[in-house]
C-alpha cells in the first residue's frame, strides 16, 4: 500500500478545511436554491452594489450576513467581501450573501421577494 508523504497529506486536509463556503442545494417550494451547510437558504440584497454590503444595523439583525470562518479562500463564483467593521462575508457573483431571520428550517424561503429587495440564490 502506498501512502502520501506527510506534507502532501497535511496540505490536502488544510486545503479542504479552508476552501470555498460550505454551501449546498436545497429543494424549496420555488425549486432548488443555495443554502449554507446548515440548510438555511441564502439571499442577495438588491441594494448591494460592486461587491459591497449595504446591510448593517437593523438590516443585519433581520438578514444576518453569511460570514467567512477561519482562513477560507474565494473559489469560482464565490468571493469574499469585507464589511465596514473588517469582518469577512461570502458573496456569489459579487453579491454578498445573507440569511433571513424568519426562516426556521431547511427549505424555508420566507424572505424571497420581500419588499422587492431580497432574492433567493439559485444554484
Amino acid at each position: 500500500m502506498r501512502t502520501l508523504p506527510l506534507a502532501i497529506a497535511i496540505s490536502l486536509v488544510a486545503g479542504a478545511a479552508f476552501a470555498a463556503p460550505p454551501v449546498k442545494t436545497v429543494e424549496t417550494a420555488k425549486g432548488n436554491v443555495l443554502a449554507a451547510a446548515n440548510g438555511m437558504t441564502l439571499y442577495t440584497y438588491k441594494d448591494d452594489k460592486g461587491g459591497v454590503s449595504s446591510c448593517y444595523d437593523e438590516c443585519a439583525k433581520n438578514w444576518p450576513p453569511f460570514m467567512v470562518e477561519g482562513d477560507a479562500t474565494a473559489e469560482g463564483a464565490f468571493t469574499i467581501v469585507e464589511r465596514k467593521d473588517g469582518a469577512k462575508q461570502w458573496a456569489k457573483d459579487g453579491m454578498p450573501l445573507y440569511f433571513f431571520i424568519k426562516d426556521a428550517k431547511m427549505g424555508d424561503i420566507t424572505g424571497d421577494g420581500l419588499k422587492g429587495e431580497w432574492d433567493v440564490v439559485k444554484p
